[in-house]
């Protein structure tokens, strides 16, 4: 089982911040998992348009039931602020797991206190327990603070050989 870390005071004065692995079994975890993917979706980063009566239902069970998904919330006090969706997958040249950082959000009024970064290390702590060999993620280009984030917690733009280029993350929806 993860540890969770310490609770840390938030820029907020008397307000106590709080980051953990969601437990999907506690309906206080899902429910604030659901309201924050789907404040996230509704957000021009995550798409403009908010979970669909069906995802909002059956998200929490079925990442319940998928041993490879974990998520991380973060809480100012009760209110849940912050949500990481993690998804493990399986390196075939390393031969180890790694570990997808599917969804990152933070309520935009909690933004610029560092929850993200707590989240992420986290994750990342989550990850090492699990023998991944690397997080990955995706960043739209237009998202300027996210990239900032990311790369200064070590994550760049992934390429095998520079005179090949960087790779590009590619959908086909089924």
């Amino acid at each position: 089982m993860t540890k969770t870390p310490p609770t840390v005071p938030s820029a907020r004065r008397g307000a106590s911040m709080t980051v953990c692995r969601a437990d999907y079994a506690n309906a206080d975890h899902a429910k604030a998992l659901v309201l924050l993917l789907d404040a996230y979706a509704q957000d021009p980063m995550g798409g403009g348009h908010g979970l669909s009566d069906f995802a909002k239902a059956n998200l929490v069970a079925a990442l319940a039931a998928r041993p490879q998904a974990y998520s991380v919330l973060a809480f100012d006090g009760s209110q849940p602020v912050g949500l990481v969706n993690c998804i493990e997958g399986f390196s075939t040249f390393a031969c180890r797991p790694l570990v997808n950082v599917h969804d990152v959000t933070v309520f935009a009024s909690h933004r610029g206190q560092g929850i993200a970064e707590k989240m992420l290390a986290l994750a990342e702590a989550v990850a090492v327990e699990r023998g991944a060999c690397k997080l990955t993620l995706e960043v739209l280009q237009g998202n300027v603070g996210a990239d900032r984030l990311y790369r200064r917690l070590g994550f760049a733009n992934y390429e095998l050989d520079p005179a090949l280029g960087q790779a590009q993350f590619m959908q086909k929806w089924l």
